[in-house]
């Protein structure tokens, strides 16, 4: 087997999903803290080229990158070849219920399914925990009057699924046929069948679409301040978008860096009025109005080395001095997987009957961020994931 070492640090969700992927493979991995060793910071951005983010992985001789990189590997079929493991088809025993998605929506919906005794079976996804693992402090979720760690307010709810008996699979989906039941669902060569299926897959952070942007991700372009604000500690950055998760960046932020740009197309914010308060009244933090990104301007040595934006109402366009740019604009519903097969608005949310979790078809349910346009909070994500588990109890009872 290959020597794999992952530089990591606490705060790092996406460290997390690395990690649980190698332990899912049962592959040994070093781990090197580059919080904990400061000295080994330096050593892994010349390592990986330059750039700024964690994790990164290496195999063997291989810099595979970050999370992303390595689960594209998987995904694309080659990640077991890299580490010299052999591939086997193995069949999986037949489910009554499988849930798809380990976020909020997921959880609560295989503890109310698992307190049914229909025996529930979560398949996490490739980011396990979901977007609740990459914020640093949830304050509006009933029962933490002090506020919870999104990741520990994650875990806590996993611990309480498995104690009622729901099964956790780290994997991720990549085929279904809801033809006919049983359902089938594919991770690459294993096969899972049930005879009713809750969707919680959540939604994916979005970017700007600019080349440059892409260009430069992970090289001062980041979509996680929890994780890559370690590299830009007393630098100035600027953060776009005008919701509650891009105002919570800001302020993280600012707990790190020497300035924080809050950029927003608008000339009012989304976000609750707590936290636009916390924002006005952070002497770090300069808020720029109706100002959208331009370009991320960058040098292929040295990554990111300023952003560019233009005033809407004048066109014209500054430079801001900054060495990075963490986008927050929002979520892609995580929906491809079924395309097709069930019912999607306009913007590629589930749709569900009213006052139910039931999508277009029998014995599929959806709930959480997947199917929800509107609230998107944990709390009524982790709601509709009640809901979906009673409809599927009843569901399968009306079956039998």
């Amino acid at each position: 087997m290959k020597r794999v070492v992952i530089y990591t640090k606490e705060t790092c969700p996406y460290c997390v999903r690395a990690k649980q992927l190698f332990k899912a493979k049962e592959v040994e991995y070093e781990e090197i803290r580059i919080d904990t060793h400061p000295e080994e910071r330096d050593k892994m951005i010349e390592r990986a080229s330059g750039k700024k983010t964690v994790p990164q992985i290496f195999i063997g001789d291989v810099h595979v990158g970050g999370s992303d990189d390595l689960f594209a590997l998987e995904e694309r079929g080659e990640l077991n070849a890299l580490l010299d493991i052999t591939e086997s088809s193995k069949q999986q025993d037949h489910r009554r219920l499988i849930i798809l998605g380990s976020g909020p929506a997921g959880y609560t919906a295989a503890i109310y399914a698992a307190r049914a005794n229909l025996s529930p079976t979560i398949i996490t996804g490739v980011q396990k925990g979901g977007q609740l693992t990459t914020t640093t402090e949830v304050e509006n979720f009933p029962g933490f009057p002090e506020g919870i760690d999104g990741s520990e307010l994650i875990t806590k709810m996993e611990e309480q699924a498995v104690r009622f008996g729901t099964e956790t699979v780290f994997g991720q989906i990549d085929r279904v046929d809801l033809a006919q039941r049983p359902f089938q669902l594919w991770e690459g060569k294993s096969r899972y069948s049930c005879d009713a299926l809750i969707i919680a897959t959540g939604a994916t952070a979005r970017y700007l679409g600019l080349e440059s942007e892409e260009r430069y991700k992970n090289r001062g372009v980041s979509a996680c301040a929890t994780c890559d604000g370690f590299f830009f500690r007393n630098q100035h950055v600027a953060v776009v978008g005008g919701g509650d998760t891009a105002l919570e960046e800001a302020i993280y932020l600012a707990g790190l860096c020497t300035k924080v740009y809050l950029i927003h197309r608008r000339d009012e914010f989304r976000a609750s009025k707590t936290m636009q308060d916390r924002v006005e009244k952070n002497p770090k933090i300069e808020i720029l109005w109706n100002t959208v990104v331009d370009e991320v301007i960058g040098e292929e040595s040295k990554g990111m080395t300023d952003l560019r934006v233009k005033d809407l109402p004048t066109g014209k366009t500054r430079l801001l001095g900054v060495s990075g740019l963490f986008v927050a604009i929002g979520h892609t519903p995580n929906t491809a997987l079924f395309t097709g097969v069930l019912d999607t608005d306009e913007a590629g949310y589930l749709v569900t009957a009213p006052r139910t979790s039931r999508t277009n078809v029998e014995g599929v349910f959806a709930c959480g961020d997947v199917m929800d346009p509107i609230y998107r909070q944990a709390v009524t994500a982790a709601g509709s994931g009640c809901a979906a588990a009673i409809d599927a109890e009843r569901w399968l009872t009306e079956q039998e």
